[in-house]
């Protein structure tokens, strides 16, 4: 079912959103000092253009760099990767059989919006803690 689900998902969207993931992959590591959000950028567009059977968990080891980069990240980038989510999403939605996708897609604007300090990983090395939220065995 996940092959499925991933199969249509990159027709219905995760081809376009992996595309605006890695310009800006690209755009950044043009830059030589932004490389690290460059790495980040092609990691995310690894997950948005396959995200089934796989899921996004903090790495708890990332430190003060990885929260400057994000703000930075917000600034120049994520918020444009957010808004690019949110329409795919309600674009998505306006089918019946693309509400998942479309609902997949806004669980994805976080993501978009702070990328540094996460590790993209299978479903099945995950457990969840007492409030939901995906931890490393």
């Amino acid at each position: 079912m996940r092959t499925i689900g991933n199969i249509l998902w990159f027709f219905l969207a995760g081809f376009w959103l992996a595309l605006g993931y890695v310009v800006a992959g690209v755009v950044a590591c043009v830059l030589i000092i932004t490389i690290p959000f460059g790495i980040a950028s092609f990691r995310l567009a690894g997950y948005v253009i396959w995200p089934f059977g796989r899921t996004v968990v903090w790495n708890p080891g990332a430190g003060l760099w990885s929260v400057i980069g994000n703000v930075l990240w917000v600034l120049f980038v994520g918020w444009e990767l957010a808004l690019i989510h949110l329409a795919a999403g309600l674009l998505l939605c306006l089918t019946v059989i693309g509400i998942p996708f479309g609902i997949a897609c806004w669980k994805m604007v976080p993501l978009a919006l702070l990328p540094l300090g996460r590790e993209v990983v299978p479903v099945g090395a995950v457990s969840r803690d007492p409030y939901g939220v995906p931890v490393r065995y």
